[in-house]
């Protein structure tokens, strides 16, 4: 799939209706994202989602009413005025839907065209956190349910509020990425999710339980008045009278370009929020799941930067 040319149609929204046109000249540069850190990859012949070369995302939709529901969010949120543009500067670009060539070729299939985050990094460190202790939503079957309160329990998303879905930290061009697999990920207690979030800002990372890393870059990534801990505490003040929507199962990406942090340059520290296809109205009430679980996050980072200032 890498580099593949794809055809594609084009999917317009006219008065509530999809009307699709297709214009059968038009290919488009499609390809595996490579710093892709959660999530079905493209691979194998699964479903997934590509990239292409002017910095655009493309997320294929789920078939069972959640990938409509994704749609729906990112067409009401970027035209409600009610959120202010220093909050949704938070959240992906949204281009539209396209139906190109699905990854595990299946034929044409519905895609978001969402920003792609990471597009504009050389060698971008990531973490991806699902965030809320609850990552199931109102509405879901009772399978689901317990699928997903499986998955909280054996992971920290009860205990802390938040679990690490995704991570890779870049160490320098002699070691590369450091990419824990997504099994080690899931067996993630609280001291490790404490120790990755040191490892993130660390100058090489320590995989030993009683490590300690370096956190040499804690001071410019996670401090400062534009790292990431003061843009978690933008969000949490928002989300603190929001009450417009409920992200159910939404994930927090923290982003910096390690390679401009080892030369001493500007990382391009940024916090965005992914993955809305069990967002729900918010119906008047404040979302704490969310909210408690954002809480407990600026706590962790807090300590990290307490820590390495000692």
């Amino acid at each position: 799939m890498h580099g593949k040319s794809v055809k594609f149609c084009e999917i317009f929204g006219v008065g509530g209706e999809q009307i699709v046109a297709q214009d059968s000249s038009s290919t488009i540069m499609l390809k595996v994202p490579d710093h892709q850190v959660a999530g079905h990859r493209a691979v194998n012949g699964q479903l997934g989602p590509l990239i292409d070369e002017s910095g655009r995302f493309y997320k294929p939709l789920q078939n069972d009413g959640r990938g409509s529901k994704e749609v729906e969010f990112y067409e009401l949120f970027s035209l409600d005025t009610r959120i202010p543009s220093c909050i949704k500067r938070f959240f992906p670009s949204f281009y539209g839907m396209q139906l190109i060539e699905a990854s595990d070729g299946s034929g044409l299939h519905p895609h978001l065209i969402l920003e792609d985050i990471v597009s504009n990094y050389g060698k971008p460190s990531i973490m991806d956190i699902k965030i809320g202790s609850r990552t199931w939503y109102p509405e879901a079957s009772e399978d689901y349910i317990q699928k997903c309160l499986k998955k909280d329990r054996e992971s920290t998303s009860v205990s802390l509020g938040f679990r690490i879905s995704g991570l890779q930290v870049y160490q320098g061009p002699e070691s590369g990425f450091w990419k824990p697999d997504k099994k080690r990920i899931k067996r993630f207690s609280i001291d490790d999710a404490r120790l990755a979030l040191r490892n993130f800002v660390s100058s090489q990372v320590v995989v030993e339980a009683d490590g300690q890393p370096d956190h040499a870059f804690a001071s410019c990534i996670y401090g400062g008045s534009c790292g990431i801990l003061e843009q978690l505490l933008e969000l949490k003040s928002w989300f603190e009278d929001q009450e417009l929507h409920h992200f159910n199962s939404c994930s927090i990406l923290l982003v910096y370009d390690k390679e401009l942090a080892l030369e001493g340059h500007d990382s391009g520290a940024a916090v965005r929020l992914i993955d809305f296809a069990h967002v729900v109205p918010g119906n008047g009430v404040i979302d704490h799941n969310f909210l408690g679980g954002l809480c407990s996050l600026v706590k962790f980072i807090s300590e990290t930067l307490a820590h390495c200032s000692r």
